[in-house]
């Protein structure tokens, strides 16, 4: 059973309270509520949260438990004070940050609770080996009827654990492709210096957002029969339509504004992460076209800034002539290498002329990671290149974060990237 004392379960089957009766009402007033201490990418995002904490009430009647992925690139964007929130608001909330997946595994029942994880980067990310079955939960729960087998148990039996609960997952950078293909995708921001935001303060924030909480349980738990008959129209397909069902459910239960607001924004929201996949196929194949023009240049150690965008926009099959209004331009090249840590530096070639450039060894991380090449294996970082002893008399090179500059018509080469 799941602890109802309030040691981070938060179990609240014991509450009695009146139903709203207008259950449009009740989601404008949690609408508002989740507004004054968060400030969500867009009016559509603060609507989908307002939903997905609806949908976490009617659990049991759902086929799919929707993630909501609370992404942000630094820290200070809301994360985790989207997830203080939701934990007084959801359905039975369950902490997860240090968390045994044992207990999660246990926990998990016909009634399940509402997982919330942060700092989720940490458990998908290339040091999360020991959080497998966590990270294996979290994939797995998102449709019912995908339970994990376990040997449990003194007779050490094969046992079914069930996976299926709602999970709000925040973290750095984005989360994987598993998630975000069956989450509701929050980009959270850092706020403007004009926005402004109700502190949180447990001593009369938690209050309000449990007096709240309280109406949407008894709202919509006798509701949980007539939601599972439900069949809304969906305005995508496929995999989001699954993610988006639920709290579409929960708009057309409420009625007035809800099941238009819900539709516009599962269209808004699914439509600007087509967006997002799009620009990351894009890095993709700039990584790909840029190893090409490496290969072809003969591998050499580095290659001047012009030189390399002169190749990209002479392939007239690729995209990047068309690339902006006016095609890919240096400004263009190093903000899309920006995110896996490539950047152009100074570099002195041949007779002595210094030109921005970008380095070989750069890419090598990015590479293995996003194009792997299965017919011929990449160097790894830090050997690509023979160390390069500084000339008697002259300085060392600089540390890294540029390229270093050699003697003119040396053979001095960047050094290999850290």
């Amino acid at each position: 059973m799941v602890p109802d004392d309030g040691s981070g379960t938060g179990d609240r089957g014991g509450v009695s309270v009146e139903a709203t009766g207008d259950g449009a009402v009740l989601l404008d007033e949690l609408r508002a509520a989740i507004g004054r201490y968060v400030v969500l990418p867009s009016e559509e995002a603060l609507t989908a949260v307002t939903l997905w904490v609806a949908a976490s009430h009617i659990q049991p009647a759902l086929q799919h438990a929707p993630r909501l992925a609370v992404v942000g690139p630094t820290k200070g964007c809301g994360k985790s004070r989207v997830l203080d929130v939701l934990h007084e608001t959801v359905h039975q909330p369950m902490m997860t940050v240090n968390t045994s997946p044992a207990v999660v595994f246990r926990v998990i029942g016909k009634n399940p609770p509402t997982l919330l994880v942060d700092e989720a980067d940490t458990i998908f990310g290339p040091k999360a080996g020991d959080k497998e079955d966590l990270r294996g939960l979290l994939n797995a729960g998102h449709q019912r009827n995908r339970p994990a087998w376990r040997i449990s148990g003194p007779e050490h039996k094969p046992t079914a654990f069930p996976t299926f609960a709602m999970a709000a997952l925040a973290g750095i950078g984005d989360l994987p492709d598993t998630i975000t293909d069956r989450a509701v995708v929050l980009r959270m921001q850092k706020r403007k210096p004009g926005e402004r935001i109700t502190p949180f303060r447990s001593r009369y924030s938690v209050p309000e957002l449990h007096a709240v909480r309280d109406r949407l349980a008894a709202w919509l738990t006798p509701l949980r029969g007539t939601a599972a008959g439900l069949v809304p129209k969906m305005p995508v397909e496929d995999r989001a339509a699954d993610t988006w069902e639920p709290l579409v459910i929960v708009a057309d239960l409420a009625g007035g504004h809800w099941p238009t607001s819900a539709r516009a924004a599962c269209l808004a929201m699914t439509q600007h992460e087509a967006v997002q996949d799009e620009q990351t196929t894009l890095k993709t194949r700039l990584l790909r076209d840029i190893r090409r023009i490496f290969e072809q240049e003969g591998n050499k150690e580095a290659l001047r800034s012009q030189d390399l965008l002169a190749s990209l926009l002479a392939d007239a099959e690729s995209p990047w002539p068309d690339y902006g209004t006016k095609g890919l331009t240096a400004f263009h090249l190093s903000a899309l290498l920006k995110d896996f840590g490539i950047r152009p530096a100074n570099y002195r070639f041949e007779q002595g002329r210094q030109a921005k450039a970008y380095a070989r060894n750069q890419f090598l991380d990015a590479w293995a990671r996003y194009c792997p090449d299965p017919a011929q294996p990449v160097p790894a970082v830090g050997h690509e290149f023979a160390p390069v002893r500084p000339a008697q008399g002259k300085p060392p090179a600089p540390p890294s974060g540029s390229l270093p500059v050699g003697p003119p018509g040396g053979t001095a080469g960047p050094k290999p990237a850290r």
